[in-house]
């Protein structure tokens, strides 16, 4: 892993530090950076039409789920105001989808922490590994690391 932001590819979302989460020591709760990361990758796929509405999913791409989460903590976010969330596609597999992230100061001159998680497309009927559609794979291709 590295400390220093990536500029080059992928998708920048900021997301807003609010008070209540903070921990006791005034600085960001460890536990909510996997919630603002989260938060970042639903809004980027939500604008582009995969999302749920009405308790469904918009498309067959939206159900999947989070199999790994991985996280490397460099330097506290202190305080309340806005963060960037940077993150990236290293893989996109038959039915996982491997991204990579950064938390990084509004600026981006700061990471915060960085990690990488793995999602899996699941059938709703089975709730087993499923393909990827032709529809998602084309929208993941904007985030696909060269």
């Amino acid at each position: 892993m590295t400390t220093t932001a990536v500029h080059s590819h992928g998708a920048v979302v900021r997301q807003p530090v609010h008070f209540d989460d903070l921990d006791a020591m005034g600085i960001l709760h460890n536990s909510r950076y996997a919630v603002l990361v989260e938060r970042a990758i639903v809004i980027w796929w939500t604008e582009r039409g995969v999302s749920f509405s009405g308790g469904r999913p918009t498309t067959p791409d939206a159900f999947n789920v989070v199999r790994d989460y991985q996280i490397t903590f460099h330097r506290p976010v202190r305080g309340t105001g806005e963060v960037e969330i940077r993150f990236w596609l290293d893989r996109m597999g038959t039915t996982s989808a491997d991204y990579a992230f950064q938390v990084t100061s509004a600026d981006g001159a700061t990471v915060h922490a960085e990690g990488r998680r793995v999602n899996i497309r699941l059938d709703p009927a089975t709730m087993r590994p499923a393909p990827w559609t032709d529809h998602g794979r084309a929208v993941a291709a904007a985030l696909l690391r060269a």
